[in-house]
This record gives C-alpha cells, structure tokens and sequence, in this order.
C-alpha cells in the first residue's frame, strides 16, 4: 500500500521531522516500508499559461502553433495536444523548466521554433491521462508557479501489505496517522465530519437486509443537485500517487475515503436503483459488473439489490447497471461492512480481487461506516456547495463488535520485557493509540477500541506488543542470560544426514528436493507408475492426493517429468518420510528414505546405471568407511517402475538397506525415450543401525605395484558377484585387490557369452614383484576360473 505524507500531514502535525528516520521508526514499530518514492521533485518553473492564439503547423496536420500568455510575456510553443482551444489554461513549461527527465530547452519541431511545453497530466505525474492537456480552473493568476496550488511535491512510502494482515485499521491513511502520531507524540485531528442528524426528519431509505449472517452493517443515504464532475486536482494527485486512478469526481471521492479512513463506499446512481435489498440469491444469476465482463452468480454470493434485480457483488464491485456516469447528478451511497469469509469466498470464487475485497476479507470496523458518509458529506459540500442530502442516514446494525476490556498491570509488563517501562509511558501509549484506558497507580484496565477488536487485541498479550513496539525494540538493554544452560543433546543421526547432504551436494553437485508425503496419484497415472495401497488420509486436501507415499522414488521421478525439457542433464536428492503400512499397535510404520536419482541424454543407460552405483559406494564408504556389497535382485519388485533385471540390492555388513536400479522402459517411455534414468533408495534407519569402522592407517608399500586387466568370456548369464566369489578362492598375498572395469555383450561375435574386464592389482610390501611372478599367479587364478568354465578371452 502507498502512504502520502502530504496526507499524513493533514491529521498531525509533521513539521521538524526528520521523515526518512520517522519512515525506519515506522518500520521497526508498525509495518515493514518496501521503498520510499520522492514525488514532484523534478518539476521545475511550470506556471499557469493561458492559450491566446492557436494557429496551424505549416507542415503537419497533427501539431499546432499556439502563443501562451504566461503574465510576464507571450510565449510560442508547438503542440500536438487535440484539445486545445483559445482560452484554455494550462500548465506551462518556461525554458530552463523541468518536466520529469526533460530539460525544456528552446527546439525546432517540424521546421518551427518551441520554446516552451504545454503539459498534460501525465507529464506532470498525476495520472496516465495523456490524451490532452491538463485544463486547470481560470481562477490563478498567469505565471504563477504550479506549485504554489498543485501539492505535487511529497514523499510516498510503500508498505509490505503481508505486515498488516492483521491490522485492517492501517488500511488507510488515518491509521497510519495514528500510529505515526504515537511515534512523533505529537497529537491527532479529528476527522472533519458533516452532521447528519440534521436529517433525520427525512425519510430514509427503503432497507431490508436479509442474510444477517454474511453482513455486520449497511449505512447509505441519498445525495442530489451534484453539479461538479471532476475532482480538484489535488485529490486527483493524490490518489495517482496512492494508487489509484482518477476517474469523475464521486467515484474519486469513495476511492478518496477507502484510502483515508480503510471504509470502502460505492455510489450508486439514484435514478437506476430504488429500495436496497441486501440478500443472496434464489439461482445463479448472470450478472454484468462494472468492468463489463458477465460473471456468474451463485446462490451462496451475497448481492445488493433493488427491488427488481441485483446492482452489486456486497464488498466486491458494482453493477453497470447502476454505475454513476457524467449525467449523474443524484447518488445512493452505500458504507457497509460485509463478514470477511463470505467475502473472501466470494472473490475466490470469482477471480475478483479488488481494492475493496482486500480490505473487508481483513474485517474492519464496523464501526466506520457511519462517519465514512459523514466524511463523504463534508468532503463534497466542500467541492460542491450545492448538493443536497435527500433522506435520513439509514443504518442498518446488523451485528455489533463485542467491547473487549483486558487488565494488567506493570508488574506483568515489567516480567515479559525484562525490562523497567515506566507507567507513565504505558499510558501515554496506550491513551495515543486509541485505547480506552482506566489507570490506578500500576493497573490497568483498558477498553479496546473498535478498530483494533476485530480479531486483533484480544489478550494481554497483545497489551505487550503495544507498548513494546512503540517503546521501541532497538531500546531494550542488552543482558547476558542468567539462567543455567545445559548442552544439546549430540544426534549422531542428524550429523550423518548433514553428512549424505553435504556429500552428495559437494561431491557430484546434486540437488537437494523436498517432496510431499502422499502420492502425487494423477502425476503418477500420467508416467505410468503404479503405487501399491497403503495408508490413506481421510481429510486430504483433494480426493486424488490420499495415499500416503510407502516409497520415495515415485515423488523424485515426478520432478524428472516435470522438468525434462528444461533440465535434460539431472542429479537429485532426498532424505524424506514414508509410511510402509501399519505397525502392531496400529500407528504408521514410519521410515526415513533416502531416494537419489540420476537423469541424463547424453549417457547412457549403461552409465547411468554405474554412476549411480558408484555414488551409493562412495556415500556409504564416506558415511560408515564399509565398502557396501551389491548383489543381483532375485525376486521381482512389487513397483512397476524397477528394471526387472537391470536392477540390484545394496547391503552393508549383511544388512540390506536398499536397492538401485534403471528405470523400466514402460515409465521412462511416458516420461521420454531419450532419457536414461538410474535411481537408489536406502532405508536411513537400518543404516544407522550399521556400525562405522573406524579408519585405521595402513602404510603403502614402498614397491611399486602391477596392474593387470584380464577379459574374461563367461556365460551370458553369469553375474559379476558370481565371478568375484570364485576370484576370492584364489588365496595368493600379493592380489591386493580387483574390481569389474567393463562388459562387453555382442550376439554376432559372442553368441551365447559376453565379455567381463576385471582390474588386479598385485603388490608386495617387501620387494619389486618380477614379471615371472606375476605371470605364474595370472596363470594360477586363470586356472581356477577355467575349472569354472571361465576363459580368458
């Protein structure tokens, strides 16, 4: 929301303040400022000039020579604007001047000489007209500087409107007056307001509400004899500065009083409404609003209506209908206060969200309408002298607030600050703020006022806030604690997740994600995966989303899916929750998984497959110094989406905590036949439950060691771990160690066989290892292998 200290100014008194220190006070006190603007700074020697001559551009039709009469002199300028005409005055630019960026400086245009600029509104920053030009009252003297009556120089400051969610009394500008009041401890006007009960001989108006449970109150009262049409200029300049665009004078003016006083008003034209029946209605009904789009009304959406149809949406927008136009001389003023829910369902429901729907979904004073049209009343008697008002203030008080009364007393602000805040100050705050206050010594009773009962102080509590807040929080003495300090409880489980986190970040630069707790059922129908039944929640947010997830693959293949045509090439992570049905005393088998998968076009599945087996090796030995063992699965998974032989089990000292496979072709075809996708997943609980060994130093040997690759011709179907069991026979002290470096399978060359490539590393702790010996122990492992019917190749 945008605050105008020029309008701030009007209800207190802001002379010698510093307002860029009052803006930071203000933050640290009230509602966060996002930015602070500086209006009409760079407007300079702009004077009232009035056009005595209009004469045509020799050479374009669009533009014109016009002579300006600026009082000290005539000036020649050239103008394109379409509605100029002798006699108009307007705001004129002399050389030397300033408008926003420009300079105005002596130019030729189209072959004739300028010397000078005739402004229009937009030029001036008062709004976005830029049409024509700005035609100001005959009533100043020529040359007199724009300044001098236009309030075009101001500071504007923006507040983050998530800050006063629960303060719908800063909604506008008298709010914040309020507080900046308190903050400066300087005094608070009244508003100025009309009195109305001179009226009150009138009839008033035919009013009958009759959803009482959608409406707190509804005020309105009839104006005629409205003769102006245009708003002075500087409410128009205020409201551009706030906001809001200027439109005619009494849609102006309930956008004016929204902003002042947080009441949003509507006026309805007299002539197209009779009787106000507030009420919902009986079927959906077409109803056409006033940014001309026909929306569809349902039977819960409350509505303003005349005696034969609906003329608005309560607390959202009006109806065409009924809208005020420049022949509207006769006006039904609504000032209501609608429930907030209903309102904000409304609006939901409807994709309207307006500046007056924000303002009721955050329930405001019931208690504002009534002097919101007394305001209203002062204001446009101001403007227009000859208005009318041609009935009764018609209230209808639905609902009233309930008086909120809280007692405290120092004692108990002195124990929740820590701090000694005199009683003094407590009162002065509170007296500032509005409150109702009682004082006797050290207690306190206080009467919350109406614009802070609506579900914002409620308790003692928030008597602290108040007074904290204005006292100031960058005061509070800086203590040492005194109470005794006991050490955190060290979770050797915590540090180990730290550990994978940081780990699988650093080390091969994977993403960490976070995924919700149930399955994602329609993702996972359109990738084809298919989840077993496990346990549903019975209030899920939609009816698809019910199944608490038993595994965490589902939820990282979902982000695979979703982001493969921006991010082919992709590493993730997560440490998450599932539930794998229900324990023997009927709660959630809760487990911690951790899911890790790799994405890629360039690599293949072959690759992917490796990488990830590699990453998991690498984890664990960083995790547990235990070099984990992998092992074929045997059994079919129960999850579609596990390679049905491309797939393996990874266990640690005998225990099994996961599996790693490729994804099976039928998910990674729905989800893209180009990419290669390989994944893991470890029970983090059973691998908390292995213990680490613990890392010893070995000393290297001082020889130099020999490598050796053997490839291998082995039955198709003979598995790796098949083949280090038999490697493991060969008792020889120099093999330190081996590890599969390639397969190799193809039907034309090896039918019937593949070839496996198997890395020896030989070494002695005591001498250089010659190459007679190396060969007579290759020569004695291939003799153990061949008896298994494994040959060299």
């Amino acid at each position: 929301m945008l605050i105008s200290m020029n309008w701030i100014s009007e209800f207190t008194d802001l002379s010698g303040v510093d307002i860029k220190e009052l803006i930071n006070q203000f933050t640290l006190s009230t509602a966060e400022v996002e930015d602070i603007y500086e209006m009409g700074k760079n407007i300079k020697d702009v004077v009232v000039g009035k056009l005595v001559e209009i004469n045509d551009h020799p050479n374009s039709k669009k533009l014109h020579l016009v002579k300006v009469d600026i009082g000290s002199e005539v000036v020649e300028c050239v103008c394109g604007a379409p509605n100029v005409f002798v006699g108009a005055v307007v705001p004129f630019a002399k050389l030397g001047g300033q408008v926003g960026e420009l300079v105005i400086k002596e130019v030729q245009i189209a072959g004739a000489t300028s010397r000078g600029m005739c402004c229009s509104e937009k030029e001036l920053g008062i709004s976005d007209n830029h049409e024509g030009l700005m035609i100001l009252d005959d009533i100043y003297p020529l040359g007199t500087d724009i300044k001098e009556f236009m309030q075009l120089e101001d500071t504007v400051f923006e507040v983050d409107n998530k800050s006063l969610t629960n303060r719908p009394d800063l909604w506008g500008h008298y709010g914040i007056a309020r507080e900046i009041a308190t903050l400066t401890k300087r005094p608070l006007k009244p508003l100025e307001l009309m009195d109305t009960d001179i009226y009150r001989e009138l009839a008033p108006i035919d009013l009958k509400v009759e959803n009482t449970d959608k409406i707190y109150r509804y005020s309105c009262i009839t104006i005629d004899n409205i003769t102006k049409k245009k708003s002075p200029i500087n409410m128009r300049i205020r409201l551009t500065y706030c906001g809001m665009r200027p439109i005619n004078l009494l849609a102006d003016l309930t956008n004016y009083l929204m902003m002042e006083m947080g009441q949003p008003m509507h006026a309805f034209d007299n002539g197209k409404v009779s009787k106000i029946r507030v009420k919902t209605m009986p079927e959906q009904t077409n109803f056409l609003t006033l940014d001309g789009v026909e929306r569809k009304i349902d039977t819960d959406t409350l509505m303003i209506c005349d005696e034969k149809e609906p003329v608005a949406i309560a607390g959202i927008m009006g109806g065409e209908l009924s809208e005020i136009t420049d022949n509207t001389d006769s006006v039904l003023l609504e000032s209501a206060n609608f429930d907030a829910v209903s309102v904000r369902k409304s609006a939901t429901r409807l994709g309207m969200r307006t500046d007056a729907s924000a303002r009721y979904e955050k329930t405001i004073d019931p208690e504002l309408t009534v002097p919101a049209i007394k305001r209203f009343l002062k204001l446009l008697a101001e403007i227009d002298p000859g208005v009318k008002v041609t009935s009764a203030l018609t209230d209808c008080y639905v609902k009233h607030y309930e008086t909120i009364t809280i007692q405290f007393d120092k004692a108990y602000v002195d124990k929740y600050t820590g701090i000694d805040i005199s009683s003094n100050f407590i009162e002065e705050t509170l007296t500032a703020l509005g409150f109702g206050l009682n004082r006797k010594g050290d207690e306190f009773e206080v009467v919350v006022p109406s614009w802070r009962a609506t579900k914002d102080v409620t308790m003692k509590a928030d008597m602290i806030e108040e007074i904290t807040r204005i006292y100031g929080y960058d005061n509070f003495e800086i203590k040492s604690t005194k109470s005794l300090l006991t050490p955190i409880r060290h979770s050797e489980d915590r540090d180990n997740e730290l550990k994978m986190k940081l780990f699988l970040s650093e080390r091969y630069a994977m993403n960490e994600v976070h995924s919700y707790l149930w399955y994602e059922s329609k993702l996972n129908k359109e990738i084809g995966i298919v989840t077993e039944p496990n346990i549903r929640v019975i209030n899920s947010l939609t009816a698809e989303n019910d199944t608490i997830r038993s595994t965490i693959i589902p939820s990282l293949l979902g982000f695979v899916y979703k982001n493969v045509d921006t991010t082919p090439e992709m590493g993730m992570f997560e440490i998450g929750r599932v539930s794998d049905g229900l324990k023997e005393d009927g709660l959630c088998n809760e487990r911690k998984r951790l899911g890790i998968v790799v994405a890629s076009k360039k690599l293949s599945e072959k690759e992917v497959y490796f990488k990830v087996k590699e990453i998991v090796e690498q984890l664990l030995l960083a995790i547990k110094n235990v070099r984990p063992v992998f092992a074929i699965k045997e059994e079919l998974s129960k999850y579609n989406y596990v390679h049905p032989v491309n797939s393996a089990k990874i266990s640690l000292k005998g225990e099994e905590i996961g599996y790693f496979s490729v994804l099976n072709p039928k998910v990674k075809n729905k989800i893209d036949k180009k990419l290669n996708v390989a994944y893991a997943e470890i029970d983090v609980e059973l691998l908390e439950t292995v213990t680490a060994e613990t890392l010893r130093y070995v000393e290297p040997s001082k020889y130099p060691g020999v490598t050796i690759d053997l490839s291998l011709l082995t039955e198709k179907e003979l598995r790796f771990e098949k083949i280090a069991e038999y490697i493991g026979e060969y008792k020889c002290e120099y093999l330190k160690s081996f590890h599969l470096v390639d397969i190799f399978e193809d039907e034309k060359l090896l039918p019937g066989k593949k070839s496996v490539t198997i890395r020896f590393e030989f070494v002695s702790m005591e001498r250089t290892l010659e190459g007679q010996e190396i060969s007579a122990m290759t020569d004695e492992l291939l003799a153990i292998l061949k008896a298994k019917g494994i040959e060299l190749r």
